[in-house]
């Protein structure tokens, strides 16, 4: 196992692409524990790791946040979020908050939510006169929840890599990424009021209840959007599969309503790149799945749950300590990576531990979450520094996303000491 690994991670840090990594590891064990048989294994791996069921939503969600991008939809949403903050400190920091929360249960895309928000609201923001640590620190931190609130990629691609239901693995990421939200916007309010000069004094802006009302009802088909996606799994009427697809379509109807997808050049870019995204993700988790297989072939994962049962510490302890292991992680590589990496491995032993594997895997998934703000290769902090026109270093990047990973932290405690709040929605799904 250990061979298998220092082999992965090699590859990874020499700039080997994750789904050629993987490969090259799988064929070269596969080879030395089966010989020229065990190539055969590899192909037949191939085959049926991608021939999953369980995989169907992800290029349906991944269209659902194409389709919202590309038609404008999400800078509708994000004026109507500006306009209902009314007098709140940091009123603007607080909308990238709000919007990408509200954005999480309609696309899941983090990087596309970010990108997003940085090109339209983080340079408003910039123009206004707020300090650039509350411009992208607020905007990273929202398009972070993408990850946690469904629909999201990486919790279906957890359920489908670990076998567990990813119905009940969406449902469980409502509650926290709620949470989640609650905490970044009160730190937000609290920051500004203790520092005043963070944010403009000029930008207050009130206008009356009527034309608020006015204005949200122009997005309220979004909401339609989102039931279409959680409602009907929670209600027992549709498989993640067919909600993804209710949901992707949900988006189309949207777009040609407003009349934001009249030319065939953007509908061309939607499939192109939707395209290209799940090609990639699907070559990423066969490799994974192989790779997984091998380590059973091997007897690494038997052992590592023998190991761990027999350790004479808390159970607790060992799950605590994996999360801190993702954490670390989280410093050096993708999300995909650690998913890839750490789901064939960690969740059986949560569940030789006798924990849910759906607690566990929303632990997980918020813990390689944090990543995407952990320096020094934080994925959002490269999406901010290229999408921001204004000149900003990549050490105040840092510096902004540091009190959101310390509120992840947080809510990792809160979610491991509180159970319920993962576990509370999916064990209320009908069906």
């Amino acid at each position: 196992m250990l061979a298998l690994f220092s082999g992965l991670v090699f590859l990874l840090m020499i700039g080997i692409p994750v789904a050629f990594s993987f490969w090259i590891v799988v064929t070269a064990g596969f080879f030395f524990a089966s010989g020229m048989g065990g190539l055969s294994l590899v192909v037949t791996s191939l085959r049926s790791s991608v021939a999953v069921f369980t995989f169907l939503p992800v290029p349906l969600f991944i269209i659902m946040g194409d389709v919202l991008f590309q038609s404008g939809i999400g800078g509708r949403i994000l004026d109507v979020f500006e306009i209902w903050m009314g007098r709140l400190p940091g009123r603007l920091s607080l909308v990238a908050v709000g919007v990408g929360t509200l954005f999480a249960a309609l696309s899941g895309s983090s990087l596309g939510t970010v990108a997003m928000l940085t090109a339209s609201l983080g340079q408003d923001m910039s123009k206004r006169g707020y300090d650039k640590k509350m411009i992208v620190g607020p905007i990273m931190a929202g398009g972070m929840l993408s990850v946690i609130i469904p629909p999201s990629i990486l919790l279906v691609l957890l359920g489908g890599l670990a076998g567990i239901s990813v119905a009940k693995l969406l449902l469980a990421g409502i509650i926290p990424g709620i949470l989640m939200a609650i905490l970044f916007g009160g730190y937000i309010v609290v920051k500004c009021i203790r520092n005043p000069s963070l944010v403009p004094r000029t930008e207050i802006q009130v206008l009356p209840l009527s034309k608020k009302i006015r204005e949200a009802v122009g997005v309220l088909p979004a909401v339609v959007i989102i039931f279409l996606v959680l409602g009907t799994i929670f209600l027992g009427v549709a498989t993640p599969s067919e909600s993804a697809a209710l949901g992707a379509f949900g988006c189309f109807v949207l777009a040609f309503a407003q009349r934001r997808l009249n030319d065939w050049a953007t509908i061309k870019k939607i499939v192109m790149t939707s395209t290209k995204v799940t090609a990639l993700t699907m070559i990423i988790v066969s490799g994974s799945m192989a790779f997984s297989q091998l380590l059973a072939m091997v007897g690494a994962t038997e052992g590592l749950m023998e190991l761990a049962t027999n350790l004479e510490v808390p159970p607790l302890i060992i799950i605590s300590f994996t999360l801190v292991i993702l954490l670390i992680l989280g410093c050096f590589l993708d999300q995909i990576s650690m998913l890839m990496i750490g789901a064939p491995i960690f969740v059986p032993l949560a569940q030789a531990l006798g924990y849910d594997p759906v607690w566990y895997g929303l632990l997980f998934t918020i813990a390689i979450t944090l990543g995407f703000i952990t320096p020094p290769f934080g994925m959002l902090f490269f999406v901010v520094k290229g999408t921001l026109k204004e000149d900003i270093s990549m050490g105040t990047i840092y510096r902004a996303g540091f009190p959101y990973v310390i509120l992840g932290i947080i809510t990792l405690i809160i979610l491991i000491f509180v159970p319920k709040l993962v576990t509370w929605l999916p064990e209320m799904m009908i069906g």
